[in-house]
């Protein structure tokens, strides 16, 4: 299964935020956030079935004036 994760670095971490399920984790580094969120997401479906499908999410950005 396909998730969307957006990392973002919030000094001192990175951070990785899953925009399909409620799921964040963080590292030192964009690849440590990731893999620490994949660890993070099985932890999340522990247990339960997985999905058969999930819609993709629908990210954008917004302008906001000064």
């Amino acid at each position: 299964m396909r998730f969307t994760v957006a990392a973002t670095h919030e000094a001192p971490w990175c951070v990785a935020r899953c925009h399909d399920v409620d799921v964040v984790s963080q590292g030192e580094t964009v690849e440590e956030a990731v893999e620490n969120f994949r660890e993070a997401l099985g932890l999340y479906f522990d247990g339960e079935v997985l999905p058969d499908s999930l819609e993709p999410p629908i990210i954008t950005t917004v302008l906001l004036s000064a």
